[in-house]
């Protein structure tokens, strides 16, 4: 008797619609950040909201409390939509995938613990306008992290002027690196001697600034912000960034009126920039018979580069997307950038620049043995998986954000996804205006000698032009 391969049940709109039936949160940046490989399952769907809250353990609770809040109001306004029968049978399916792929970082995003986005009202498919995106303090400011380009004596004059205006005049409580005491340059400064005692500090690596800051300020160039990025592993204050350092890509406020610009900040007047940044983990294969080593774990602002090292042969780098292999790269190496780290070593490897609000993962070889090899860019919320070829000649090494350079050894292998955790950057205008701004100042982004007009033509251009027209008019 032949077996009758049977179709799949098309699904009703209301089994559509369950909660129950939505366990699709696996996968993507959702799956990878959480390390939860159940997804979030909403249980007791017929009790209160709240009720099915405090049965989610604490983690999935706040990603679902974040989720929900960005969807909806909460969950009963999602019932009774669908009572009123307001969805139609496309609109219910956009919902499906919305929940489905939720890769982006959680519509209610809180930095530190005063920081937050502010509440908009736009629904669910509404694509947001990068103008939505602003700073709000549900309590004020209290405490702020200074960081300073380290081994720049120019930069100290501005970090005292800094540091004591925020103690005598917000009555803040400041925060610096321990190392900063120890600077024997500002020993010397009778100002900084008026205020040093009054300084906090933290041990890098040991204490959690996380729920102790309430934003950070930048003295420096765009290095010292990636420092400030590498500081939070997890949640990030809002970071605002003067220029004192080189390029000052990443850092649009310039310090001579700094005095207005923090208390603008502090009052809750500022736009932000949500940079995405890449979670990494490198998978070690362990010695035969031993348990494979825990993986490294880290979060990178602008890019993470696997090049061939010390190395005189190609590398020969498999990349996988999803699971599914992609291609291998045979070449120098391979740069995977943030759309922030798109305008860094990426742009000079030949990828193009992208807007830090567009969600996106970048992927550019670094001189790849190949004619047809060009930068791709592929949607923020795919797992990338790098490992270096079975058939390689060599190991590979693997930087990120030019710092924790480490080996790649053969049966090694490096994830890459979108982390839900971005860093908040402060904006001087807008997020259009102040990355416009850095294209054209920093980078010359299309900068060129203006065509003259007609009219300003030498005579010999002007008088062979008049002849080609008198001789069409001879042949006419």
């Amino acid at each position: 008797m032949e077996m009758v391969k049977e179709k799949p049940r098309r699904r009703s709109v209301s089994e559509l619609l369950d909660w129950r039936s939505i366990t699709g949160l696996k996968g993507g940046a959702a799956n990878f950040e959480n390390n939860d490989t159940d997804g979030i399952f909403f249980e007791d769907y017929d009790k209160s909201p709240e009720t099915r809250r405090r049965k989610l353990s604490p983690l999935r609770k706040n990603f679902a409390n974040g989720y929900l809040d960005g969807c909806f109001d909460n969950i009963d306004q999602f019932d009774n939509n669908t009572d009123k029968g307001s969805l139609d049978n496309s609109s219910q399916n956009r919902v499906l995938r919305r929940t489905r792929s939720l890769n982006a970082p959680s519509p209610i995003q809180q930095f530190g613990p005063c920081g937050r986005i502010m509440k908009n009202s736009a629904m669910v498919m509404t694509i947001q306008d990068p103008a939505s995106q602003r700073l709000t303090w549900y309590k004020p400011p209290l405490t702020v992290l200074v960081i300073k380009k380290v081994r720049d004596s120019s930069v100290l004059p501005p970090f005292v002027q800094l540091v004591t205006w925020l103690i005598e005049e917000k009555r803040m409580v400041v925060f610096v690196e321990a190392t900063v005491l120890e600077d024997s340059a500002l020993a010397r400064d009778l100002r900084f001697q008026g205020v040093r005692d009054r300084l906090q500090t933290f041990r890098d690596g040991t204490d959690d600034l996380q729920d102790r800051i309430d934003f950070i300020i930048c003295l420096g160039g765009d290095g010292t912000l990636l420092y400030a990025s590498l500081l939070f592993q997890q949640s990030v204050p809002p970071v605002m960034a003067f220029h004192l350092g080189s390029l000052g890509f990443l850092t649009p406020f310039e310090f001579d009126n700094f005095q207005e610009q923090v208390t603008n900040v502090l009052e809750g007047h500022a736009a932000l920039t949500l940079r995405s940044r890449l979670r990494c983990i490198i998978m070690r294969k362990g010695e035969e018979g031993q348990p494979a080593k825990s993986p490294t774990n880290l979060l990178v602002l602008n890019e993470v580069v696997v090049d061939r090292g010390p190395s005189p042969y190609l590398s020969n780098i498999d990349l996988f997307i999803d699971g599914k292999h992609v291609t291998s790269v045979q070449g120098d190496g391979l740069i995977v950038s943030t759309p922030t780290g798109s305008t860094a070593y990426a742009v000079a490897a030949g990828a193009s620049m992208i807007h830090p609000s567009v969600p996106a993962i970048m992927i550019t070889p670094i001189c790849p043995h190949s004619l047809s090899f060009r930068p791709i860019v592929v949607p923020a919320g795919v797992e990338l998986k790098i490992s270096v070829s079975p058939d390689s000649r060599n190991t590979s090494w693997v930087s990120f954000d030019g710092r924790n350079r480490q080996e790649l050894f053969h049966g090694d292998s490096l994830r890459v996804t979108t982390s839900i955790y971005p860093v908040p950057s402060i904006c001087a205008a807008d997020q259009i205006t102040d990355w416009f701004d850095s294209l054209a100042e920093c980078l010359h982004w299309n900068v060129r000698k203006r065509q003259k007009h007609l009219d300003e033509l030498s005579d010999l251009t002007h008088s062979s032009s008049n002849d080609t027209l008198d001789s069409l008019d001879r042949d006419s």
